[in-house]
């Protein structure tokens, strides 16, 4: 017998034991079909499953169904690979788990470093400095925890298996899109490219809120306290720093100098807090916070003093 790739026959595991609960739905249905139908490997591991299934005795009154009408052989010996996935079933159906998780994968940048993913599905997640995220996909979903920092998500469509981010308290449920996500400092920013995706808080309330939906050039940002708001942001803008730039529109000068800060290199400092208010406009490299500061001088009068590796910006 040829054996199906590891991660079909796991995910068929999976299914057939969705399939063999009671919560059997046509959403479940379809969500079977399209599996069996994103690849020529997951109809043949799921007959595989089904043929071992079968043979596995006892393995319907796990369920409490009625034995399977097909005889048992009187003796088979199954390869190591059928026992792994015999066990698999048994266990998933033995414990009543309706999914199989898979390993998580774990992807994160330093300071200063980006960094891009492609998963198993095609979508692709860019990190951008100091960032961490975890990805979990099953067969009901893709899962990524944006455990720090900002990630640009490229989803692959797949209408049967949504995928959501979390970062903090913020869901961001989305199926085929582009979109970007920033947690910083317990603030959680979401940026829509392209499509359609629904951001819901999952904080646990006595009222539970309907989901945000954003459209393409909503930026929605939800502070620690207080509501959320949306306003607008430019695809550019967003995603300046794939390009190695930061993008500021009439932008406090502190905000400017904490944003530049996140990319490593002569850290910048203001020691005056009336000069944090001063405003700042242009496109400036992210790897040269002294060109910046020189520019923020020159503008408004002020100067420079480095000190090792701290550059003060000051009258």
């Amino acid at each position: 017998m040829s054996h199906s790739p590891p991660r079909a026959s796991a995910e068929a595991a999976a299914w057939l034991a969705r399939l063999q609960g009671d919560a059997r739905t046509a959403a479940r249905e379809a969500a079977f079909k399209d599996w069996l139908r994103a690849d020529p490997a997951n109809q043949k591991a799921f007959e595989q499953a089904t043929d071992i299934w079968a043979d596995l005795p006892g393995a319907a009154a796990l369920m409490g169904e009625r034995p399977a009408p097909r005889p048992l052989p009187a003796r088979r010996h199954l390869p190591i690979r059928e026992l792994a996935l015999a066990a698999s079933l048994l266990l998933a159906i033995g414990i009543g788990s309706f999914f199989w998780l898979s390993e998580p994968s774990a992807y994160s940048t330093t300071m200063g470093e980006q960094k891009v993913a492609t998963l198993e599905d095609g979508s692709r997640i860019a990190l951008n400095t100091d960032s961490s995220v975890e990805v979990r996909y099953d067969p009901a979903q893709r899962l990524v925890e944006l455990d720090r920092g900002e990630a640009m998500f490229e989803v692959a469509h797949n209408s049967a298996r949504p995928f959501i981010v979390r970062a903090g308290d913020k869901q961001i449920r989305a199926v085929g899109t582009s979109f970007v996500v920033r947690r910083d400092r317990g603030e959680v920013i979401v940026t829509l490219l392209q499509g359609k995706v629904a951001v819901t808080d999952i904080r646990p309330a006595p009222v539970k809120l309907p989901p945000t939906y954003l459209n393409p050039g909503d930026r929605l940002r939800a502070p620690v306290e207080g509501p959320a708001r949306i306003d607008a942001q430019t695809a550019d803008a967003a995603t300046a720093w794939r390009r190695g730039q930061a993008m500021f529109a009439d932008t406090p000068l502190g905000d400017a100098v904490t944003e530049l800060n996140r990319y490593g290199g002569p850290r910048l400092v203001i020691d005056d807090p009336r000069l944090a208010g001063l405003r700042v406009s242009g496109v400036f490299a992210t790897n040269d916070t002294a060109e910046f500061a020189r520019a923020v001088a020159a503008l408004h009068g002020l100067r420079v003093e480095q000190n090792g590796q701290t550059m003060h910006i000051v009258r």
